[in-house]
């Protein structure tokens, strides 16, 4: 007995909440964007930027190149998608502005809570759905990340379109939801290669309980959908990119694989899970789980089983990265669902009174997460950051060679004041080439990092001062040059001491 039985209301209310979602994501969007792990915003800025003035013919070639030269310095990840339909949109307004990543990563988010909420009803009913759906759109670390200018909200997106398609597959397995699994999953993981991991073992799951492991092999629909799911992330990642590839696999995974024998490991990881969704959702949504319907439940095992996997493959970012577990609000939305459906059904056939305080109850638990989703955003100013950094730019001899220690590995003062430096490691940096083998002691650092360089500049001032070996032979050995409000810049080239 559904609490929400007419499908007028249960589009309604679903309608209110797609609004509030995007209104909290879109809340001061003028805002730069250093509000959630900056380093790979402003990544996707400086990108978005790039081509955004490749684009231009009014542009000096000096100032193109010094652009694109800005572009090339970074890491090549993930193939340019959200970054290209920024910059042509920077074009279509006539410049760039914040509120354009905003839009796009929020749209993202929405399409994926449409086929949430299509998928979730179909699995259990109108009540269950809009409670994922409240969930997925709601959760402040959800509200956060999902506005970021980052191919993660896009990659959901893209996961949510295809486990629809494989939830509708195994309703009626057409070959229009065959290719549609497939070129959705294929996005997803062309968007971000992680996203393999659960958007793969949802597919197998559906699958094999579908056809069974013979049939399943035998089947054109199942090697269509695989190989339209693998061909653009084999393209892109391994025949056009294969160097980069081999590397990540290296760094994140082969060198990081002695963490997950440690059981301080699992314990790190659930323990930043509860500060990002809380624990009693996690538990809560495994035991719906155990209580959804066999299809639900078949594809929310193989999601789940997906993310484990997926873990596994980079255990470092696991605890350290909260960017990493995005996908995980939609997972667990969506297997809280049927729980909710149970609640909801004794709701239902309570008095009239208990109703009214259980509508009143579950409006309370949509207002307190929006209001404090809200007040993070609303409670956060960094309009003062751009003319810091240009400032601090400014003082940064043109004539040499920069090595930095410095917030978000140089991307502030490359984006803001458009400067490309070397980077010297942080303490986190330095912990993680120990966790792979490597020697973190400073004389080595300082010959692979800082040798040959002419100027040193220090920023991150909290580093500064936990890294005494640093600090004690920077200003024992060289002269400063210039020193302001959070910076120090130090000349390489001029010894005041006898380098040792």
């Amino acid at each position: 007995m559904p609490f929400v039985s007419s499908r007028r209301t249960a589009y309604a209310l679903a309608a209110a909440l797609f609004a509030l979602g995007a209104l909290l994501r879109l809340m001061d969007s003028t805002d730069p964007p250093l509000d959630f792990h900056p380093t790979r915003q402003l990544r996707s800025a400086i990108i978005a930027r790039s081509l955004y003035y490749e684009m231009r013919t009014d542009l000096d070639p000096a100032e193109q190149e010094s652009i694109t030269r800005q572009r090339d310095f970074l890491e090549r990840y993930e193939p340019p998608i959200l970054e290209t339909l920024v910059a042509y949109s920077y074009r279509l307004v006539g410049g760039e502005t914040w509120v354009i990543p905003r839009l796009w990563s929020t749209f993202f988010w929405l399409v994926g809570g449409l086929a949430l909420f299509d998928l979730v009803q179909r699995s259990t009913n109108f009540d269950g759905a809009l409670f994922a759906l409240a969930f997925y759109l709601l959760l402040p670390f959800g509200v956060q990340a999902s506005r970021s200018f980052q191919p993660d909200p896009g990659m959901t997106m893209w996961m949510l379109l295809t486990i629809w398609t494989l939830y509708r597959w195994a309703e009626q397995p057409a070959w229009g939801w065959t290719i549609g699994a497939g070129i959705f999953g294929g996005m997803a993981a062309l968007t971000k290669i992680v996203i393999a991991y659960p958007i793969g073992g949802a597919a197998i799951a559906i699958v094999l309980s579908s056809l069974g492991p013979r049939k399943a092999v035998k089947s054109g629909q199942t090697w269509s959908m695989a190989i339209l799911m693998a061909i653009p992330a084999l393209g892109y990642y391994v025949i056009a990119s294969p160097k980069h590839a081999s590397q990540f696999v290296l760094n994140r995974t082969v060198k990081l694989s002695g963490l997950i024998a440690d059981p301080g490991f699992y314990v790190r990881w659930m323990s930043f899970l509860s500060t990002l969704l809380g624990l009693m959702p996690i538990f809560a949504a495994i035991f719906g789980v155990l209580i959804a319907r066999s299809r639900l439940r078949t594809l929310l095992i193989g999601l789940w089983t997906g993310y484990f996997v997926y873990g596994l493959s980079t255990p470092y970012r696991m605890y350290t990265h909260s960017y990493y577990h995005l996908q995980l609000i939609p997972v667990v939305a969506i297997s809280l669902a049927p729980i909710a459906q149970l609640l909801f059904s004794e709701l239902a056939k309570q008095p009239k009174l208990w109703k009214w305080i259980g509508a009143g109850v579950m409006l309370l638990a949509v207002l307190y997460p929006a209001w404090v989703a809200r007040s993070t955003l609303l409670g956060q100013n960094f309009r003062t950051e751009p003319v810091y950094w240009q400032s601090v730019a400014a003082e940064i001899p043109a004539d040499g060679d920069v090595v930095a220690l410095t917030q978000d590995y140089g991307h502030r003062l490359m984006y803001f004041g458009r400067r490309v430096t070397s980077i010297w490691p942080s303490l986190g940096d330095q912990n993680l080439m120990t966790i792979r083998g490597g020697a973190a002691d400073f004389e080595r650092i300082f010959a692979r990092n800082a040798a040959g360089k002419d100027y040193f500049v220090v920023t991150a001032m909290g580093q500064w001062k936990r890294q005494p070996a640093l600090r004690d032979y920077l200003t024992e050995h060289y002269p400063l040059i210039a020193e302001g409000d959070g910076y120090l810049i130090f000349d390489l080239r001029s010894p005041s001491t006898p380098d040792p």
